[in-house]
């Protein structure tokens, strides 16, 4: 018999992660720096940034790209693309020979953005060159749904290839939507991610302009200080981050390693502002009640709960409160990881949620970097100081974005 849930659905196997982030390049790079409580923040290097209000962000180490990509493909790709497609191809190595038929194996990547680097390359080849320099590749490099397309034609897969720009919750929403189509019979594979890589002159600017991002460029380690009374504004980051997902009898057939199992998805809309947060964060805490129910779990089931926390006043503040309706006062250890990697728009979730799954597995959460002096208006329990020992059981993360988007996953450790 299938192993499903009580419902009839196909039970969803996590067997593979990859990460390419601010914090590392490689998972036990990546888990060591968030337990280390230092921030990748710093100027700006792939660029001049002095002409910038705003010149700090968390960039990726450098790795080997063509371990991944030719010089020759590099150059026809977008660096989202590329960090999409390393952070995907290291999580099926991780996963190992998944063994399934090409047309039943699936890519849902989370892309807020897209090509905006190159993007804004041509649109200065266009004023400085004229239009018959513009490249014939912009479009293809430019547009959002290539990093999908390029796992699926490096991977030879034929199932369902699908972009999903949801802004900050766009890397959550994606891996909510891969597990989906296993769990309802679409797929057997599939690879759930975000990637992002817009820290450009004009997304930097724009934000600024914003007031979103904060402004301690002369401290940049200290700038993303989430759930901090200081908290002035996030940093931006980029990378990517991707699950392989698999039909539990897929994954226990071919002897594969199970991290652990997508119980809970939880998704909607605060319908209520372009950019903020709906008040009291009742959108927020309607998502994830609606993660809860999905996965047939009571809030005190969950060990942990890795935040959106982007270290702006208005979301950590909404969170709390979300988060205090659902769980209750102090009730859950929180952590956000965007105070060592800043925030990763698109990628966020994808990262965040192979953070919440290491956390699990482990038994260990990473602490809030930067947080000195807790927000009093901030009734949460958030780790801070040193990582904090934790029971084996359900995780929980949370991305909410622009638009009012608002996406929450549950992960829980692998079951019979």
């Amino acid at each position: 018999m299938a192993a499903t849930d009580s419902r009839g659905r196909r039970r969803v196997a996590i067997t593979g992660l990859g990460v390419k982030a601010p914090a590392g390049t490689s998972l036990d790079a990546f888990w060591s720096r968030l337990n280390s409580g230092v921030s990748c923040a710093a100027r700006i290097k792939r660029y001049d940034p002095s002409q910038l209000a705003v010149q700090i962000g968390c960039e990726v180490p450098e790795f080997e790209t063509e371990k991944y990509v030719s010089a020759k493909e590099a150059r026809r790709l977008d660096r989202v693309a590329i960090l999409g497609f390393a952070a995907a191809a290291d999580a099926l190595a991780d996963a190992g020979d998944v063994g399934a038929d090409p047309a039943r194996c699936a890519v849902i990547a989370g892309v807020g953005i897209g090509g905006l680097i190159t993007l804004e390359e041509q649109i200065g080849v266009l004023i400085t060159k004229g239009a018959n320099r513009v490249s014939p590749l912009l479009v293809p490099m430019m547009m959002a749904n290539a990093t999908p397309a390029l796992v699926s034609l490096q991977f030879g897969w034929t199932g369902p290839n699908i972009a999903v720009a949801t802004a900050c919750a766009a890397g959550t929403n994606a891996i909510g939507d891969a597990a989906n189509l296993i769990r309802y019979g679409e797929a057997d594979v599939a690879i759930g991610m975000g990637a992002e890589s817009c820290m450009t002159p004009v997304a930097i600017s724009a934000f600024a302009r914003m007031t979103a991002l904060s402004g301690r460029g002369d401290d940049p380690q200290h700038a993303s200080r989430p759930f901090d009374v200081a908290r002035d504004g996030f940093v931006m980051g980029e990378g990517a981050g991707a699950l392989v997902l698999e039909a539990w009898d897929h994954a226990v057939a071919r002897g594969a390693r199970i991290y652990g199992e997508l119980v809970g998805y939880g998704r909607n809309s605060d319908a209520h502002h372009i950019t903020a947060p709906s008040p009291g964060g009742v959108g927020a805490a309607a998502c994830m009640e609606l993660a809860l129910r999905d996965a047939q779990l009571e809030p005190h089931a969950i060990a942990h709960i890795n935040a959106h926390g982007t270290s702006t006043p208005l979301n950590d503040a909404a969170e709390s409160e979300a988060v205090t309706k659902v769980f209750g006062a102090g009730a859950v250890p929180v952590t956000s990881t965007k105070g060592i990697t800043g925030h990763m728009i698109g990628a966020a979730g994808a990262v965040e949620a192979v953070a919440a799954i290491l956390a699990m597995t482990k038994q260990l959460v990473p602490p809030t970097a930067n947080l000195e002096m807790l927000d009093p208006a901030i009734a949460l329990d958030v780790v801070h100081g040193d990582a904090r020992a934790i029971a084996l059981a359900p995780a929980l993360s949370n991305s909410f974005g622009f638009g009012g988007h608002n996406a929450s996953l549950i992960f829980a450790p692998p079951g019979e």
